[in-house]
């Protein structure tokens, strides 16, 4: 893990490791032995379950790929080690309202652990990228694809 590079949570990180140990000791194995198996049976030219399983364990050797490229880049922060907690930085939960009073609670991520529906969003995000440094009472204008969009900070809060 370098010190340099896209920040994620010791939570992504686990999930990234997961992910690729799951591809590497479980899937890949599986695919192997189906391909071997179907290799046996002759003809390969017409063989679906030969000709299935390489595709599939080609998708598997580029995501083990992309994944280990990622988890090598990627540099691990804890949010709960947070010093200056009084501001939006990697790993806040903002509490937000715009213009209408319509709340949400946002997180801010790494951008390979977000996920909207769960109001996780990426660092590298526009939403994300106008929260960076945000005290309480800030207004922070967004350009969303419908429009520009002006939200004020209502509670900043850490993991413990």
């Amino acid at each position: 893990m370098s010190q340099e590079g896209p920040p994620i949570t010791p939570a992504g990180m686990a999930a990234l490791r997961a992910r690729y140990d799951h591809l590497l000791g479980t899937e890949r194995p599986a695919i192997v032995e189906i391909v071997s198996w179907a290799a046996g049976n002759g003809d390969r030219s017409e063989n679906g379950d030969y000709l299935y399983g390489r595709k599939r364990m080609r998708e598997i050797d580029r995501e083990l790929a992309h994944l280990a490229r990622r988890m090598k880049a990627c540099r691990v922060i804890d949010p709960a080690q947070q010093q200056d907690r009084s501001r939006a930085w990697f790993g806040a939960s903002v509490s937000i309202a715009d213009e209408d009073d319509n709340r949400r609670i946002v997180t801010l991520v790494g951008d390979d652990e977000q996920d909207a529906s769960e109001g996780r969003i990426g660092w590298s995000a526009p939403m994300a990228r106008a929260l960076r440094g945000a005290g309480l009472g800030d207004l922070r204008k967004v350009n969303l694809p419908g429009g520009e969009k002006e939200w004020e900070v209502l509670a900043i809060s850490y993991p413990e």
